[in-house]
């Protein structure tokens, strides 16, 4: 058909049953491969919208296509979505415990610490409606630690102090944590990754896992963090002040620094 120039004229109209999406969202959002890429070679937008401002890169991500996601993304799809769609393809992703797909929006410079458009007008809950925050609240462990990885804030998980400073009560990612009941390890790695620890309301609950929680975050206020810590924190902002938090596997010294610096365990020692 797209030999044919009357239908090449069309190929990014909007139509079809449903959401008003063009040929291409139909083809990513039931995970045709092959028809997105007939679709792309033949002149298809890749960051086309349908009548709701979602990109076909969205489309795909919440499909869980990860086969479309990485061609959307090689033929240059943006990450982030598109600008005017309340959601992302982020916020998508950690929602859905996808780790695999939010491991190649990350590496192809999504915003770690994505905004949601809707629940910025909802009350309290709306600083913490970041990425880390929905993969925390869902129980995704690998999508929660991949984020910190990448340098989402472990406080407010959004760096818009304009935003922060509208609301009265602003509530930290450590907050809704212990309020959800997410396990003791959600809240180790949040103050491995610096998350300040003087930040959050304190509210006993009887749920023992909050308790253990609560005492861990405790004794974190009653003893200063080690030094090395500190080095590598220091370290990881830099890095990610100048976008290159993804980059700490290509640093010139020892793997040993580059596993300390991405969290990862040192080898046990052969005797």
């Amino acid at each position: 058909m797209l030999c044919q120039e009357i239908y090449r004229k069309v190929i990014n109209c909007r139509g079809g049953w449903g959401i008003a999406g063009t040929p291409l969202h139909a083809a990513v959002s039931k995970g045709h491969l092959s028809c997105l890429q007939v679709l792309l070679a033949h002149g298809a937008l890749v960051d086309c919208i349908d009548v709701k401002a979602q990109t076909p890169l969205f489309a795909a991500v919440r499909g869980k296509y990860l086969d479309c996601v990485l061609a959307l993304l090689g033929a240059g799809a943006n990450p982030n979505g598109n600008s005017s769609n309340n959601c992302s393809p982020v916020l998508t992703a950690a929602r859905e415990g996808d780790v695999e797909i939010l491991k190649e929006l990350l590496k192809h410079g999504a915003e770690v610490n994505s905004r949601s458009k809707v629940l910025l007008w909802t009350s309290s809950a709306r600083v913490s409606s970041g990425p880390l925050y929905l993969a925390a609240v869902y129980g995704h462990m690998e999508c929660f630690k991949l984020l910190l990885l990448y340098g989402a804030d472990p406080d407010y998980n959004g760096t818009d102090a304009k935003l922060l400073s509208s609301i009265k009560h602003p509530k930290t990612v450590l907050e809704m944590c212990l309020r959800h009941g997410c396990g003791v390890e959600y809240i180790q790695l949040l103050i491995d990754f610096g998350a300040n620890v003087y930040l959050p309301t304190l509210i006993i609950e009887k749920s023992t896992k909050q308790n253990e929680a609560v005492e861990l975050l405790l004794r974190e206020r009653g003893n200063p963090k080690a030094l090395m810590s500190q080095c590598r924190l220091a370290v990881r902002r830099y890095l990610k002040k100048i976008n290159k938090i993804h980059c700490i596997d290509q640093l010139d010294m020892p793997t040993s620094l580059i596993n300390f610096l991405q969290y990862k365990p040192a080898p046990a020692t052969v005797l």
